[in-house]
């Protein structure tokens, strides 16, 4: 039981905490360092857990132009490890998170990666890859109208109960707290438009035959932003044979709002079993 006044919902540079190997989170597009408060708490008990903002998003720095890719966000973070003392770390992508993992890895940052619901699962522009960026263009007039309306809408149920069916299977799982800072980031992204115009012009994720750390990757049956049956082949068939490839029932694309300690299970669980294989190297 909840008693009390609720926590107000405010943007965050990123969430910082624990110790032991690094974790770095990486969240999705629209969103914000929020979606992984419960699972970063979880994941504090045995690590040292960085989840950053975005640049262009909601609480990140303040983006130039249009440009903005998987290559780009991926510099920004690196800025950021390199200020923590982090040459390489255990890292962990949502959807573009994801996407920017894989670019991430491929500088040679990662000990380990975790891909959730990776995007960039195309190879050109094709009516698939169309498809999701027209889901995204979509959202323009909710996301203008919780601007115009502000509180009002973050805080309104029935755009929860409209909204939160994108982003989860059991949105009635995901706290008042999380379904708030949901709506405000996205609502708050200056890189709404540009991320979809410079995704739209380009390619997706390249080089995975080239990925040399241990990968996990976890698809979600419930998936409707990217659909895994559709999306989801490229990271089948062209990772590495020793990747893990685990489907994530009951849960929708962005797992960890309504499953946190699944996820966190599911991320340490891969950590730990590389954690000596790399220490001893």
């Amino acid at each position: 039981m909840t008693t009390g006044r609720r926590r107000p919902v405010e943007p965050t540079v990123g969430l910082h905490m624990g110790s032991g190997e690094p974790v770095l989170l990486i969240q999705p597009f629209l969103l914000s360092p929020h979606v992984w408060e419960r699972t970063a708490e979880k994941l504090a008990e045995s690590f040292e857990v960085f989840a950053p903002a975005l640049a262009g998003h909601w609480g990140g720095a303040p983006i130039d132009g249009w440009n903005v890719t998987a290559s780009t966000l991926a510099d920004d973070i690196e800025r950021q490890l390199d200020e923590l003392g982090w040459n390489t770390c255990h890292i962990v992508g949502n959807s573009l998170g994801g996407w920017v993992g894989f670019e991430l890895e491929r500088r040679g940052r990662a000990r380990t990666l975790t891909a959730v619901a990776p995007a960039g699962g195309w190879r050109e522009l094709t009516v698939a890859h169309l498809s999701v960026g027209l889901k995204f263009l979509s959202f323009g007039p909710l996301i203008g109208l919780g601007r115009v309306l502000g509180d009002v809408a973050v805080r309104n149920r029935a755009m929860h109960r409209l909204l939160l069916p994108l982003v989860a299977k059991n949105p009635s799982a995901i706290s008042r707290h999380d379904a708030e800072a949901t709506l405000t980031a996205a609502i708050n992204c200056p890189a709404y438009l540009p991320t979809l115009w410079s995704g739209l012009r380009g390619g997706g994720v390249t080089g995975l035959g080239d990925v040399t750390v241990p990968v996990r990757l976890l698809l979600c049956d419930h998936d409707w932003i990217i659909p895994m049956r559709r999306y989801g082949s490229i990271f089948l068939d062209e990772l590495p044979a020793d990747a893990d490839r685990i489907t994530v029932h009951g849960v929708g694309h962005v797992p960890m709002l309504e499953d946190p300690d699944r996820i966190a299970m599911l991320i340490a669980e891969h950590v730990r079993a590389h954690r000596t294989q790399l220490r001893a190297v």
